[in-house]
Parts: structure tokens; C-alpha cells; sequence
């Protein structure tokens, strides 16, 4: 009997150490360091919360970059996943053609595939220059002038060396739209 009192007050004391006090201090911790990641990554345009730098967003008219597909309609509240369509599947292939249809035979892959999360909210710098003269002809903008605001908002390289460069769609999306308000 006495080891099942010490085994219930260990068990009592662990629960309230890692299910309350631990939990409750790594969210003070975060909050006070981190605030924005720590809440969702959350964009703001005015008071009104646009999205979030982490998860894309569906674009379709031509004024704006588009994201890459995704499997789920770019629904954060679903489990994010691709397709599992395979390469030999029959409604890959229509799905990528109706793409190409779309975009043109010469679209890069990354709008032709869904990504793997279906939330991804990066285009590969390659990407984002190929929708450059759409997005240009669409807002009456230079094309130059187009580049430089993608070229400002790049990310990505490790250390400043290793590593694809990238541009988050949501982000250079809301550049777009407050340079011409």
C-alpha cells in the first residue's frame, strides 16, 4: 500500500510539473521572446489580419503571384498532405495538363505540382520571375520595377550561402497591393 501512495503522488507531482507548469512557462517564455511566432506568424494590412507568412494563400487573378497547387485548396484547418498522386497516375496527368493549358508549356513545375503540404507558402526566385510580365502587364507596372520588389523580399541561403533562394507569395503579394493604394 505504501508503494502505491508514493507511486500516486509521483504520479500527481509529474502531472501538474509537465502537463501545468512546464507548458505554462515555455508559453510565457515564447510570448515574451517571440510574440509573432509564437501566435501564428500572423499578417496584418491595417487592424485586419490578411493570413500568415507560414500558410498560402489562393491567388488567381493575374495581378498577383500565385502560389503553387495544392491538394487541399490551401484549407489550413485540413490535415496538410499532397495528393499521393504518383507518377503514373491518370489524374495527375490531367491535373498537370489542365495547368499547362492554363499557364503555358512552359511553366516551371513548381505551378504545375501541388506541394507536398499543400500550405506552402514559398516560390522558388525562378518561379516568381516567370510570373513577373503577367503580374506587370496586369498592375501596369515595369517589369524592372516588378524584379526589384522580388528581388527585396528574397529569402532563403544558409548563412548567406547554401540553399535555394525563395519568396514567400503572401508577403510580396501585400507589397504589391500597399505600393499601389
Amino acid at each position: 500500500m505504501n508503494a502505491f501512495k508514493t507511486a500516486l503522488k509521483l504520479f500527481i507531482w509529474m502531472t501538474v510539473l509537465l502537463g501545468l507548469v512546464y507548458p505554462l512557462f515555455v508559453t510565457l517564455v515564447v510570448q515574451l521572446i517571440m510574440p509573432g511566432l509564437a501566435n501564428g506568424s500572423l499578417v496584418k494590412q491595417g487592424n485586419q489580419i490578411i493570413g500568415s507568412r507560414l500558410i498560402a494563400q489562393q491567388m488567381a487573378q493575374d495581378r498577383y503571384f500565385w502560389p503553387r497547387p495544392s491538394a487541399i485548396d490551401y484549407d489550413a484547418m485540413k490535415p496538410s498532405g499532397g495528393s499521393n498522386l504518383g507518377p503514373t497516375s491518370q489524374k495527375l496527368k490531367e491535373a498537370v495538363e489542365e495547368r499547362k493549358r492554363k499557364f503555358g508549356q512552359d511553366t516551371p513545375s513548381e505551378l504545375l505540382y501541388a506541394s507536398g503540404s499543400g500550405l506552402d507558402p514559398h516560390i522558388s526566385l525562378q518561379t516568381a520571375y516567370y510570373q513577373i510580365p503577367r503580374v506587370a502587364k496586369a498592375r501596369s507596372i515595369s517589369e524592372s520595377e516588378l524584379k526589384k520588389l522580388v528581388d527585396s523580399l528574397t529569402e532563403g541561403r544558409q548563412l548567406g550561402l547554401f540553399g535555394p533562394r525563395y519568396v514567400n507569395v503572401l508577403l510580396l503579394n501585400q507589397a504589391l497591393d500597399n505600393e499601389r493604394r
